[in-house]
């Protein structure tokens, strides 16, 4: 009797993993993965996870979300993984895992998290991606000391990657992808400094139509689009407010949301658009990039978040028009011109000195210096 109790356990047990796997667009992965030859994409067993994370164990615990836990795990191949347990999913959501994942799963491009795989034999999917040791953006502005912060050089490389990755999602993945959560903890950030778009759990593909725009509001307060909001319709926009948010953490170090400030400053986007129309802006930024370079390239930075907070979508610019202007600011700031002077230099620009200021002249239509540094910038004519 005991035995043939432990085999019907085992056979109904064997049943629950079939339906999972069946219910989360299973046997489409195995269509598309057997159509499409060489696609790097590996389904994990439930006791494969459990042995990668210590049966997810609490001390391996990276991050809670509103989507999911995610867990540190370490494959039999020795690969460092996260492994991302879900909350529960609706019924559309299940309808569109498996296409969704399989997806995901060509997406290459540097700048966005490496999904291995996925485990759909339990009652909600666990998503498999690749391990970035050091951490969320989030904990790089907010977590460490205030004499530690990043340079602005590095803060301006990481929203350009990121305006990069959401761009390609926008414009290139096929279909397009809306990955509807965009926020400083969704960047990892690896050793170098390398942007990593991470968590689609609120991500949903481009609609094909007006009805399938209308979806229930999720995502993070104080990152949240107010279109979406009013309208439950998600669209590339949403993200473009989100990132929006996110240029103004690299820019003020402060939360998006901080419950504990005053009235008037909980809410950083708000908070940022009361300070620049009262030309305050110089008040809100981080006390470090305002020494570090000239206040017109941040300027420009601040300008184009501003852009991105737009109220009406349609006025804001598109994710590659975003990822543009930082690489063109981005250049700026490369460039002997767009560094910051010294107080010292400044002066003598002023009295034109020629001790300390370089002379200028033209030379076939060129900007040059009469001590050979050739700055390659076309003069106005």
């Amino acid at each position: 009797m005991s035995c043939a109790y432990l085999i019907h356990q085992k056979r109904s047990l064997a049943a629950v993993k079939q339906r999972y796997f069946r219910q989360h667009g299973g046997l489409l992965l195995f269509e598309e993965m057997r159509s499409k030859q060489g696609l790097s994409f590996t389904l994990f067993t439930k006791e494969e996870l459990q042995e990668a994370t210590d049966k997810f164990d609490e001390r391996n615990v990276l991050g809670r979300g509103g989507n999911g836990t995610v867990y540190k795990g370490a494959l039999r191949d020795t690969r460092l993984v996260a492994v991302k347990k879900c909350k529960i999913i609706n019924a559309r959501q299940e309808k569109e895992f498996g296409k969704e994942m399989l997806i995901l799963s060509q997406i290459n491009h540097k700048n966005v998290v490496r999904i291995y795989g996925c485990c759909l034999e339990v009652e909600v999917p666990m998503l498999v991606y690749e391990f970035i040791p050091n951490g969320t953006l989030y904990q790089l502005i907010h977590g460490r000391p205030h004499g530690s912060r990043i340079s602005f050089t590095t803060r301006l490389k990481i929203a350009h990657e990121t305006a990069e990755a959401l761009a390609y999602l926008h414009s290139w993945a096929s279909p397009p992808i809306i990955h509807g959560d965009v926020k400083s903890p969704n960047i990892l950030v690896d050793e170098d400094y390398t942007a990593k778009v991470a968590d689609f759990g609120a991500s949903t593909l481009a609609p094909t139509d007006e009805a399938q725009f209308v979806t229930f509001v999720q995502g993070t307060y104080g990152y949240l689009d107010p279109e979406y909001m009013q309208t439950s319709k998600l669209t590339s926009k949403s993200d473009v407010y989100s990132f929006g948010v996110v240029l103004l953490e690299l820019l003020t170090c402060r939360k998006a949301m901080n419950l504990q400030a005053l009235d008037e400053e909980k809410n950083l986007s708000s908070h940022f658009l009361q300070a620049v129309s009262e030309n305050r802006l110089d008040e809100i930024l981080d006390e470090q990039i305002r020494g570090e370079h000239s206040v017109e390239l941040i300027e420009q930075v601040a300008e184009l978040a501003k852009e991105c907070l737009e109220m009406a979508s349609d006025k804001r610019p598109s994710m590659r028009e975003v990822a543009e202007e930082l690489d063109r600011i981005r250049k700026l700031l490369r460039h002997p011109w767009g560094q910051q002077t010294s107080d010292d230099e400044r002066k003598a620009l002023l009295s034109g000195s020629p001790s300390t200021c370089p002379e200028v002249e033209l030379s076939n239509g060129f900007v040059s210096l009469t001590d050979s540094a050739y700055l390659g910038i076309q003069s106005p004519r």
